[in-house]
């Protein structure tokens, strides 16, 4: 068996992948990797697409939709090898992009996962981060994910800025997050409950607390073109976006202090519907409403609350990017005051 299975799980993606998974065969070495697209029950011609045009890569066929989640969680189940990439069927590989990451990985045991430095792929070239990840995640005190290269909308051109050696990370993108497959099945894997969106952050968070690292290594990078599922301003998206931010941190922090941070975060989301309702947002407005009510019908499936906060472990953790950049002004993330 190769060290490297790298999974692209395929939802109605036919023209994605005539787009981008040329780029992953070629860029990726085959001596450490065998490149596998997981249908999750597609309704177009993604899999006459690949029996025809890429018969080299290997598939996996699920009969059903079982969302990002659990579509992984199955395709993970059924391959098993060392070290697992779980990378997005809209990523475009160079040459050897994968290696550095290996070589990280076999030379620190104590570290869970890596990701690449992550850039948008557009047509005008790849000059800035991409928004699902940039150069490393990170949550600020109340539980707002954000990034090196990445703060609430606005995205930074990549200069090198973030190129200072490996980083050590809250979360890493599951655009293209390389995982050791055991531990990845050791902590649960992705939560299927939360379908989609921030999935990756709890599976993150849930290493962390196994007592592994997560890094960003900038001497590797992929692009990104994002929003192949779901678009930005979606009200699905937004739905998703909201729901499973409150059940990542009732599900990871310890009871009491998830309860207070919890409450904060309600009167929080109470004045983003307030300015979803002022910018006629009214598919938003709805999909916060939905959010909070699955949310209360949802927490109750998670009753065994971790007993130590990482929220307090790094300084990232202790921003509030809230006030940092909507009080403040903040844009760019070395501006942020740790």
């Amino acid at each position: 068996m190769k060290q490297v299975a790298v999974i692209i799980l395929n939802w109605n993606g036919a023209q994605l992948l005539r787009r981008y998974l040329p780029t992953v065969i070629a860029g990726t070495d085959a001596a450490i990797a065998d490149v596998i697209v997981a249908d999750n029950g597609s309704t177009d011609n993604s899999l006459q697409v690949l029996q025809d045009e890429f018969p080299e890569v290997k598939v996996l066929r699920f009969e059903k939709n079982h969302g990002f989640a659990e579509g992984y969680n199955l395709a993970i189940s059924q391959t098993m090898y060392p070290y697992t990439v779980l990378l997005n069927s809209d990523v475009r590989t160079p040459q050897g992009w994968l290696n550095p990451l290996l070589d990280y990985m076999e030379a620190h045991p104590d570290v869970g996962a890596v990701m690449p430095k992550l850039l948008h792929d557009s047509e005008d070239g790849p000059t800035m981060f991409d928004y699902a990840g940039a150069a490393g995640g990170y949550i600020d005190c109340h539980g707002y994910p954000y990034c090196r290269g990445r703060v609430f909308e606005y995205v930074e051109d990549d200069h090198g800025q973030y190129d200072d050696g490996p980083k050590s990370v809250f979360w890493a993108t599951g655009a293209c997050l390389m995982v050791r497959s055991q531990l990845y099945q050791d902590v649960g894997g992705l939560d299927k409950d939360f379908f989609a969106h921030m999935e990756e952050i709890d599976l993150c968070w849930r290493i962390r607390l196994a007592g592994y690292d997560l890094m960003m290594l900038p001497s590797s990078h992929v692009y990104h073109l994002g929003g192949g599922s779901l678009a930005y301003g979606n009200p699905r998206k937004t739905y998703l976006n909201f729901r499973n931010n409150l059940l990542l941190l009732h599900k990871n922090l310890p009871k009491g202090e998830g309860k207070r941070l919890l409450l904060v975060r309600r009167l929080m989301d109470a004045l983003a519907f307030g300015m979803a309702v002022a910018k006629f947002h009214f598919g938003d407005a709805r999909a916060i409403i939905r959010a909070h009510r699955d949310f209360r019908r949802m927490r109750s499936r998670y009753t065994c609350q971790p007993t130590v906060n990482l929220l307090k472990a790094l300084s990232e953790e202790r921003v509030n990017i809230i006030t940092a950049h909507y009080l403040r002004g903040v844009k760019l993330f070395t501006d942020l005051r740790f």
